[in-house]
């Protein structure tokens, strides 16, 4: 596979895209299929799209928007995995019953569907009920951590980040890379604490956080890489990607290595010091 790049064979370039979704899920496709194409021509190997990215409308998101993963958004993505040989973490909507699931898939560099990610957290908060139109996953459910290159990625998706939990059991599963694909909702402070979490899941992690978003009206937020000692290696300024004309995505980019994880675990030690252990509590919520 390509995972790892030439002339990294552990290492992994990672981009962790800013791309505004409408709720045309085919044209969605498109564009995320131009990205990824786009970033594996720059050296990704992984390319991280923001959550939603099938299909968003910032007023809310329901089963209208939803599509199965077979629908064209995620059969597009594939295609696109494949011919660019790189892996693709994308956030997308699934019929759930009457409702709605917030799904994240990952697709290894060969197309093939690595596993997949259902929001445990739902946006519940800040005026939002998410949870009138989706269903939560179950927080037993396993952990999605792929292998990218010389490293595992872990999933998890937007509102999640505020719970540091979510992470620690992506850790505790071995990932060394957090992945978190984001659409989020715009208001007083929220950038700032948007990019404070996920530097945060990183630094009390000890390793690399990702964080994709959706740009345009309604959210807020930059694309981000934070390395494993919380400093930020790479960023889009989303919202000056979302006024800028013609609109358009754009992606952060940097390199990320096994032994840098290693170095920051050596000089910080917190995983090994820590004296908590993370239990899901049992059953998803209604």
């Amino acid at each position: 596979g390509r995972a790892g790049g030439a002339g990294r064979p552990t290492g992994v370039r990672a981009c962790a895209v800013a791309f505004r979704a409408g709720r045309d899920a085919r044209a969605n496709a498109a564009r995320a299929s131009a990205v990824v194409r786009a970033a594996a021509a720059e050296g990704a190997d992984l390319v991280l799209l923001p959550e939603y990215a099938g299909a968003f409308d910032p007023r809310g998101v329901g089963r209208d928007l939803a599509e199965p993963l077979d629908g064209a958004f995620v059969t597009a993505l594939r295609e696109a995995a494949r011919a660019a040989r790189v892996v693709v973490v994308a956030g997308t909507l699934v019929p759930a019953g009457d409702r709605a699931a917030g799904e994240v898939v990952a697709l290894g560099a060969d197309g093939e569907l690595l596993g997949t990610y259902r929001k445990v957290h739902l946006y519940d908060a800040f005026g939002r009920r998410e949870s009138d139109d989706l269903v939560a996953g179950d927080p037993a459910a396993p952990p999605l951590v792929v292998p990218v290159g010389g490293l595992a990625v872990g999933v998890l998706t937007c509102y999640d980040v505020r719970f540091p939990e979510s992470a620690r059991r992506l850790v505790d599963a071995g990932a060394d890379v957090l992945a978190v694909p984001a659409a989020w909702a715009a208001g007083e402070r929220k950038a700032d604490q948007w990019e404070t979490l996920v530097r945060a899941r990183a630094i009390e992690n000890t390793c690399y956080a990702l964080g994709a978003v959706q740009h345009g009206p309604g959210v807020t937020g930059d694309a981000l890489v934070v390395g494993p000692d919380g400093a930020v290696l790479a960023r889009v300024d989303a919202v000056a990607l979302a006024t800028a004309e013609p609109a358009t995505d754009a992606w952060a980019a940097a390199d990320l290595s096994p032994a840098e994880v290693a170095a920051v675990r050596e000089r910080n030690p917190s995983l090994a010091n820590r004296r908590y252990a993370v239990v899901p509590r049992p059953g998803p919520r209604a």
